[in-house]
């Protein structure tokens, strides 16, 4: 019968980790989620070295694979969701063709690349009031019908009801974080100055 060892180790959201020793496994190593926890199994006749071993770098990769499966689940999400904001606000004509959260937007909320019809929203929006996200994707997705940030952009922006309020409140976020005030959390690391007067900016845009 294999063998279950609950170790001092947790994952990343803090769950527990436990080693399943089994003679029937003879170099064969795994690594899953069971009942709420991380399982590695390890032949039985590894020494205490080699299961450690094992352990850390199977952990790494199932934490990995988690990581990877939530955020393409997340992407789904959104590009569902920008498709339907842009039935909603833009008469269905902003069609992108891949919409994506990312960690290395580092001086911008959103950014668009028309020519590819691909969008991608600062993973620092997250957690902020869901208009104010949703501002953020209608801009970008505004960009895939007009690349610049004249006045035939801010026409396509009027129905939606919160364009000025989520302004106001982007601009608020990166007022308080120069003054060295709560709301850090919310701003591209690299701080308010590489954005554009609106807070955003699009690839390729002059």
């Amino acid at each position: 019968m294999p063998r279950d060892v609950l170790t001092e180790l947790t994952t990343l959201e803090g769950l527990p980790v436990v080693v399943r020793r089994s003679a029937r496994r003879r170099r064969t190593v795994s690594a899953f989620w069971e009942d709420g926890r991380a399982v590695v199994a390890v032949p039985a006749h590894f020494s205490a070295r080699e299961e450690r071993d094992w352990v850390t770098k199977m952990l790494g990769r199932l934490q990995k694979s988690s990581t990877k499966d939530r955020r393409s689940s997340g992407d789904a999400e959104l590009m569902a969701h920008a498709r339907q904001l842009s039935k909603n606000y833009l008469a269905g004509r902003a069609q992108p063709s891949s919409v994506r959260w990312v960690s290395n937007q580092r001086s911008r909320w959103g950014s668009a690349t028309p020519a590819e019809r691909t969008i991608r929203l600062s993973d620092k929006l997250r957690g902020m009031p869901s208009w104010v996200v949703d501002y953020v994707l209608l801009h970008e997705l505004t960009h895939l019908l007009v690349a610049s940030h004249g006045p035939d952009f801010w026409r396509h922006l009027e129905s939606y009801p919160h364009t000025e309020r989520a302004k106001a409140f982007l601009e608020g976020v990166s007022f308080a974080v120069t003054r060295g005030l709560d709301g850090g959390d919310y701003l591209p690391s690299e701080g308010p100055e590489g954005l554009s007067p609106e807070g955003f900016s699009s690839e390729g845009v002059s």
